[in-house]
């Protein structure tokens, strides 16, 4: 009895998903909660009112009665709709909405049985993807560090960098910006530009070009723009290096830029391990 609730103990669906009706149903257990996880802002699987074993049987006159956090759960809602075979779901979840869930099912196996009460515990979670980005550091000979020609480039820069990855429905922020006089080895001082950039995606649905498919997932649109930016920088030394005549006030320093993998959670989310085994990447929603 047991493997058959592991399916539905805890359902993870892949980055991209979109439920479509019948798309997931979730069963509960008599034995413990069961733990479901909604991705925030989207529609949730059916959480069913009934264990494996029922689902598969005849019940005669069911009832079923839905608690929340708070109380008693209404089938007429904007937000909550329970069907008429006793299903919970969810059109908008929201952080607010995760909780302990539990479902009352009165039945009679047969007519002539005594009829049954069942309750049925689910904890329901919003999670959030990991906010997952790439951070850049590049370092430029600069203009003396209170001139205006400094500011100009940085502005040019970020335009430059922002188009590269505007197909792939990515955008360019600037973290920091900062000019320092740098005592160079065996030299004089000069003038540096230290700029930290990052490179996220933004949602697709929303983007210049809205797309379906796996090549919208946001890890490989994020891959590809990483792969763009650093082209755009070797394409840089590149062209100083060639350069016959003196170089230029402002120039790509080589062997400057680096590059970061940043993973991690938005306010009021996190990742746990040993609370969520079966979800081990999911921003989960701290319930209180």
């Amino acid at each position: 009895m047991t493997e058959q609730y592991q399916l539905g103990d805890l359902l993870r669906l892949p980055r991209g998903f979109r439920y479509t009706q019948d798309s997931a149903k979730i069963v509960g257990s008599p034995g413990f909660p069961v733990k479901v996880y909604v991705l925030l802002h989207r529609k949730s699987p059916h959480v069913l009112c009934v264990t494996q074993q029922l689902r598969n049987s005849e019940l005669v006159d069911p009832s079923f009665q839905w608690h929340g956090p708070k109380g008693k759960i209404v089938s007429e809602n904007s937000t909550t709709q329970i069907t008429s075979t006793g299903s919970l779901v969810f059109q908008n979840f929201e952080e607010s909405m995760s909780g302990v869930y539990t479902c009352f099912l009165q039945y009679k196996p047969t007519v002539e049985a005594v009829v049954r009460n069942l309750p049925l515990k689910y904890v329901i979670y919003a999670y959030r993807e990991p906010h997952s980005y790439y951070q850049f550091t590049a370092r430029y000979h600069a203009a003396p560090c209170n001139s205006i020609y400094n500011i100009s480039f940085e502005k040019k820069l970020l335009q430059i960098l922002s188009k590269l990855v505007l197909d792939l429905s990515c955008e360019v922020s600037l973290l920091k910006s900062e000019c320092h006089r740098v005592k160079m080895q065996r030299a004089g001082l000069q003038n540096e530009l230290f700029f930290t950039f990052s490179v996220s995606s933004v949602d697709t649905d929303k983007g210049p070009k809205p797309c379906t498919g796996h090549n919208c997932e946001s890890s490989k649109r994020l891959a590809k723009a990483k792969n763009l930016i650093e082209r755009f920088f070797n394409q840089q030394v590149e062209v100083v290096g060639r350069r016959a005549e003196s170089l230029p006030e402002i120039y790509h320093i080589e062997g400057t830029l680096q590059m970061v993998w940043i993973n991690r959670c938005f306010p009021g989310f996190g990742i746990n391990v040993l609370k969520h085994p079966k979800c081990p990447e999911c921003c989960g929603y701290e319930i209180g």
